[in-house]
């Protein structure tokens, strides 16, 4: 029989991807990723799967956000024993996350029960987390690893977050498929551009922005303005975070800004625990890190510890920078305002009219983050409401997502077409407009693929 692929997940979505290869009857998982968003998607992590944990005989992860490991835990309790691959700093990634995703869904349980609200309980706890880390198998870039039946892969620098990796894999007639996983953006702060691909059977390619260009502006310029503005105030700019890459992008921004001597040095402080232990792993990330990077720090030099940087890891210093007085910044978890340390610098802060909210990353359809960005004048903190006063702001073109030139661009470094691209990790509308791009300008074979539709190859 050939080998054949199943979507799984993020098929027509942008969350929960995995996707299930059968190489003449190894069952390898690529990617095993949480559904996240409407109630609808989230369903598909407890109920008609279509994966049999039993079955899976080795999984590879292409890089550490939840979309993309999450599920691994719930896997292993039901019965997979792997191995996992993945990237030395995907591991490290890891490490940190999983086990916080187990004590937040434990937390959230305890409180629907003590809510008296019906719960279905956590998907996993955190040392289901824990057990599930223990399967990880370090793979470094261009190292080769078998995978049985004469099938082999290796990883790719994907210039998305740290570790994250395009995962080619081998079949036994010597044929390829290469999984792109999320494809990062050439010229990019801190890592490596993604890596150029000359030729693949068949690729199976994220395309979260297949329909929009990212803004083009420099997230310097901003950055530099609200700060200097923060300075004549003498006020505070929260920063909702997003712990992996966008907390430690925005820090190296902040460090060139002080090089370049654009902006005054004043007070800056990371109140996230994760991002905090994200920032270490980044700090020491030198596979994963570009040319720029490695200079610095051979040069003594760190750009995500700047000397006005100070990480915050324990909650009596959290709570005490809401009694400190600017201009100073903020910057604290979550990113979209669903939960975390950043809610209680909100409700303290929020209406002052020197007080800067300044938004970095995508806000959900929804999420508190969206409804602070389209205008809200009051927000509700802890049954508290609470007046906006303050001035919300966007740092654009901050995404680790290719756009669609820059996926176009990546595509056009090929010499022949794939036999056939699958577009997965997009939403219908987005995809349907790369699709037709790919077509008509290099005229490939295109595909997307629907929710448990099996291709062979």
């Amino acid at each position: 029989m050939p080998p054949s692929i199943t979507f799984l997940g993020a098929a027509q979505t942008v969350t929960g991807s995995r996707h299930l290869l059968d190489i003449e009857g190894r069952k390898v998982l690529v990617d095993c990723g949480l559904f996240q968003g409407p109630r609808e998607l989230r369903e598909r992590n407890r109920h008609d799967t279509g994966l049999e944990a039993r079955e899976v005989d080795s999984v590879v992860l292409t890089h550490a956000h939840m979309d993309h490991i999450g599920y691994l835990p719930v896997l292993v309790k039901q019965g997979f024993k792997g191995p996992v691959y993945a990237s030395p700093a995907t591991i490290a990634l890891a490490r940190i996350s999983l086990p916080d995703s187990g004590r937040i869904q434990e937390e959230d349980y305890r409180y629907d029960l003590k809510k008296g609200r019906e719960t279905e309980g956590p998907l996993y706890t955190e040392a289901e987390a824990y057990a599930a880390l223990k399967l990880l198998r370090p793979v470094h870039y261009f190292q080769d690893v078998e995978l049985g039946n004469g099938a082999q892969f290796r990883f790719l620098p994907a210039g998305h977050i740290l570790g994250s990796a395009f995962a080619e894999i081998y079949f036994a007639s010597g044929e390829r498929i290469l999984m792109s996983g999320d494809l990062g953006r050439p010229n990019r702060p801190i890592l490596k551009d993604p890596t150029p691909v000359d030729y693949a059977e068949y690729l199976v390619l994220e395309s979260t922005y297949g329909d929009r260009l990212h803004d083009k502006s420099d997230p310097a310029d901003t950055l530099a303005e609200v700060l200097e503005s923060t300075v004549r105030n003498r006020g505070c700019v929260i920063v909702p975070s997003f712990a992996i890459g966008r907390t430690q992008e925005l820090l190296w921004y902040i460090h060139q800004l002080h090089e370049e001597r654009r902006i005054p040095r004043v007070p800056i402080y990371v109140d996230s625990p994760m991002a905090t232990s994200v920032t270490d792993v980044y700090s020491k990330g030198t596979e994963d890190h570009d040319a720029e990077m490695r200079e610095s720090l051979r040069q003594g030099t760190n750009p995500l510890e700047e000397g006005t940087v100070r990480l915050v890891r324990d909650r009596a210093m959290s709570k005490a920078l809401n009694d400190m007085r600017g201009p100073m910044m903020v910057i604290s978890g979550s990113g979209m305002l669903t939960g975390g340390r950043v809610l209680h610098h909100l409700r303290n802060r929020i209406s002052d009219p020197t007080t800067t909210v300044l938004f970095t990353g995508y806000q959900a359809e929804g999420s508190p983050g969206r409804r602070l960005k389209d205008g809200a004048e009051t927000m509700r903190f802890f049954g508290e409401e609470v007046e906006v006063r303050a001035e919300i702001r966007s740092l654009e073109g901050l995404s680790a997502h290719a756009d669609q030139g820059e996926i176009l661009s990546w595509l056009r470094g090929f010499r022949e077409a794939p036999r056939q691209t699958f577009l997965v990790h997009g939403e219908p509308g987005p995809q349907e407009v790369l699709s037709s791009l790919i077509k008509q300008e290099l005229g490939w074979e295109v595909a997307i693929p629907s929710w448990k539709e099996q291709r062979d190859l």
